[in-house]
């Protein structure tokens, strides 16, 4: 279980606040009841720098916010429209307080977290003495995925009740001896006996007890840094605000702000022999009682081209209403702050008029296009994702298109037309195919000339973790003179959180925004001459994603997509151990027979490694697996840092994702819990849903898949698991357990092979934690070496790789090929 062991004091500090011993902080209001009463009921839920930062919340805003945020990283269904596990806890917590005199009893916690049991039991001793419980989850719960049971046991009987454990000791121990004349005794003690004869029992019961994990954790130090709370004693910094509404965006009003700094005030400072002022803006729209939304912005400005008065814009939509403004913008290089709060009474959009003159001709400047692109609308069309997400077979796909210059929409699969649609609705019925293999479906607008004025694009099976940044504006074509409204638009990994997105002109920082909308008025170079737009989006961890348009290029200037081709490649010698220590020109590149230029060379020992480990879990494995499970513990123990990501999926008749890509080693460990040995090897099956899970993450990714046995109840076949796992680029490690069968351990070695990974069979289960070690150091001692393709052939068809090495007596394991 990962540990989030923050005092409050460094959160804040982290957030930008002062850290306690620089700053005393404001004395802590009263918390009103309904809160405190909330943080009762949710104790089974919350984290411990969750509760550090709610209680720490001054305003009731916050607190509202916070509940609202709290309960959207525990949705278990977040594609849907309802919140499950927020719309069933009240009825629950009223249960747990009908039945029990608190909620920090152990049977009100199981009951709000687990559910109620299927079956139970209680021990009587008399009317009034009810000393233990037993409860039972045939079908699991809604946490866990397996059946267990839970023993309940009161030693002073008055007492909340507490959850036995195999050597618990004391007066629990002897209270369950002196049971066994009360009704139902004996049945404990029969319970009680088998879970001592359990070797899984303690970690069943320690799944059990663990506090569910939010979808991401992250999400707290975001919430954070989004204070506006001005630190007491902190030096004050001038400043000018201007509101302006230049026109609407879909059905909300634009509010355009348009701050300054007298550059006398700040303060600039020198990192690297670059001068700069760098200034970081927190803001705050509150209606009524609720936060309605929150937002940061970062500005930096090169010292010497600094005007006397530093600009700053953003821009916000707002439904037509009263707010209550608040904005804190603090300079970084001297930490002093400027703080403002103010009631906006944002008109309709149909009482809008054209932007109000601004006086100062650097925002006049600033705003001139980009107000131009706000009034005239916004052009755009997108593609609604379909609710399933392993797609075969004909599925229906629709666009939305608004704006009035779209006037049909042409669909794209796989860069091959597939039908242009001259009216509403903008759908297409198209064929995927038997097996869920990987496309890219590509809508664009166009307008009445045929031109095109807005696109979009969906990778069809490409798993939850797609991170990409797409720059909706400027769009390449139209013609900029003075400014532009550049906006981006981003899709995250499921679970994770956005950390940040920069907008570049060319390769300076204009902007660093911190949530949507991920907009920013950007002034062009003078002479309208050729630049371009940049949009680089962030993960927490450091992971990357980027998007570049060009800006007034020249008709003849064709954007060319430049797509990498990346091997990630292990070289071993003759006893199977990576060679370290070869350069660039030790590696020489054919594709199709043709040699390529290598444009990227590195060893990636200090990359973040994405792996998923398959255990089969098949009645075969009866009597190993507890052997499997340590093995793959000690994988994660040793080979999963903080930048990394590890899956369990088991597997049997059917594939379970047992725990989700998390870097906490508890969770993981936590997966392997429960397993039984049952049912049949669908060996193809589970790899294909494995391969798929991976697909959208960037970087180096691997799969571990051990099996004792060969496929026998797979929906897909050996070929077509072969060809997804070529189209997915993903390293598969097999791992062969006391696995006979010839032609079984020839398909194994061949999707390794052919994935750039490696096969091992192997007669001892003691030998499997040596072939995880030997797999780790390989994925830390792989070279990465990527090349653009001299093929521009858009055909579809598989090319084959080919890696030489300039060094006698070593192997290469890459990639054998990849479709374009």
């Amino acid at each position: 279980m990962k540990r989030w062991g923050k005092s409050l004091a460094l959160v804040l500090a982290l957030a930008g606040a002062a850290a306690a011993d620089q700053v005393a902080m404001p004395e802590m209001p009263e918390m009103p009841e309904r809160f405190a009463r909330w943080l009762e009921e949710v104790e089974a839920l919350i984290t411990t720098v969750e509760r550090e930062l709610f209680t720490s919340l001054r305003r009731d805003y916050q607190r509202e916010a916070f509940i609202d945020k709290f309960w959207r990283v525990r949705d278990p269904h977040p594609r849907t429209v309802r919140n499950e596990l927020k719309d069933r806890w009240p009825e629950r917590v009223a249960q747990a307080r009908a039945n029990y005199a608190s909620l920090k009893d152990a049977r009100a916690r199981i009951l709000l977290v687990h559910g109620p049991p299927s079956a139970a039991f209680a021990v009587t001793c008399t009317t009034t003495r009810k000393p233990a419980e037993v409860w039972a989850y045939f079908e699991g719960s809604d946490h866990i995925d397996f059946p267990f049971y839970l023993i309940f046991v009161r030693p002073d009987f008055n007492d909340d009740a507490r959850i036995w454990q195999p050597g618990a000791g004391g007066p629990i121990e002897l209270m369950i001896g002196r049971v066994r004349g009360c009704i139902n005794g004996d049945r404990l003690t029969r319970v009680v006996d088998q879970a001592r004869n359990d070797a899984d029992y303690a970690a069943v019961v320690q799944r059990a007890v663990a506090k569910p994990r939010p979808h991401s954790e992250e999400w707290v130090y975001t919430f954070i840094a989004h204070s506006t709370d001005l630190p007491p004693g902190a030096a004050p910094l001038d400043g000018e605000l201007e509101i302006t509404y230049p026109g609407r965006h879909q059905l909300r009003t634009v509010v355009q702000a348009y701050l300054t700094v007298p550059a006398s005030q700040a303060t600039a400072a020198e990192y690297a022999g670059y001068r700069s002022y760098e200034l970081q803006l927190t803001g705050e729209v509150v209606r009524g009682d609720s936060l309605f939304e929150s937002f940061r912005y970062k500005f930096g400005f090169p010292a010497d081209q600094a005007p006397a008065a530093i600009p700053m814009a953003f821009q916000r939509y707002l439904r037509p209403g009263g707010y209550r403004l608040v904005l804190r913008l603090d300079d970084l290089n001297s930490n002093r702050v400027w703080r403002r709060e103010l009631d906006l009474e944002v008109p309709e959009a149909a009482e809008l008029v054209d932007t109000a003159e601004i006086r100062d001709p650097v925002s006049a400047k600033l705003f001139a296009e980009a107000t131009a692109a706000i009034v005239d609308g916004e052009t755009a069309v997108r593609i609604v994702p379909p609710q399933e997400r392993l797609l075969t077979g004909f599925v229906r796909f629709t666009a939305m298109a608004t704006g009035e210059e779209i006037v049909k929409v042409r669909f794209f699969l796989d860069d091959h037309s597939v039908l242009t649609k001259n009216r509403p609705p903008f759908n297409v019925e198209i064929d995927l195919g038997e097996f869920p293999d990987f496309h890219s479906l590509r809508v664009e607008g166009l307008d009445a000339e045929g031109r095109e004025v807005a696109s979009d694009e969906l990778l069809i099976n490409a798993g939850g973790h797609r991170f990409v940044v797409k720059l909706v504006e400027p769009r390449s074509g139209k013609r900029y003179e003075r400014s532009i409204r550049a906006r981006a638009e981003v899709e995250v990994p499921e679970g994770r959180s956005l950390e940040r997105v920069e907008l570049y002109l060319g390769e300076t920082l204009m902007a660093t925004l911190y949530q949507e909308p991920f907009v920013h008025p950007i002034i062009l170079p003078a002479g309208g001459e050729v630049s371009y737009v940049r949009a680089v989006a962030y993960l927490p961890d450091g992971n990357s994603t980027e998007d570049m348009v060009f800006v007034n290029a020249p008709d003849y200037f064709d954007d060319v997509e430049v797509q990498f081709v990346e091997l990630y490649t292990s070289v071993l010698d003759r006893d199977g151990r990576p060679v370290e220590g070869l350069g660039r020109g030790d590696f020489a590149v054919f594709e199709d027979g043709q040699r390529q230029e290598i444009r990227r060379f590195e060893l990636v020992e200090s990359q973040p490694i994405h792996v998923g480990i398959l255990i089969d879990n098949s009645a075969s494995m009866v009597g190993t697996l507890d052997e499997v499970r340590k093995a793959a513990l000690s994988f994660f123990q040793q080979a999963i840092t903080p930048r990394d990501r590890a899956a369990v999926v088991t597997f049997n008749s059917f594939p379970n994702l047992a725990v989700e890509l998390t870097n906490d080693r508890g969770r993981l460990g936590s997966g392997l819990a429960g397993l039984v040995a049952e049912g049949q090897t669908a060996l193809y099956d589970s790899l294909m849903f494995s391969l798929y899970y991976f697909t959208g993450i960037k970087g180096q990714r691997a799969i571990l898949v051990l099996s004792d046995g060969k496929d026998e109840s797979s929906r897909f076949s050996f070929d077509a698991t072969l060809d997804y796992s070529r189209r997915a680029g993903i390293t598969v490690y097999a791992i062969g357990l006391r696995l006979a069968d010839g032609g079984a351990r020839s398909r194994l070695s061949r999707l390794a092979d052919e994935t750039g990974g490696r096969s091992f069979f192997i007669r001892d289960i003691g030998e499997l934690e040596g072939v995880y070690s030997l797999i780790q150091r390989e994925l830390r001692s792989q070279y990465l070496i990527a090349y653009q393709s001299s093929n521009t052939a858009a055909d579809g068809k598989f090319r084959s790789v080919d890696l030489k090495v300039a060094r006698e007596g070593v192997t290469v394991k890459t990639l054998s090929g990849y479709y374009p």
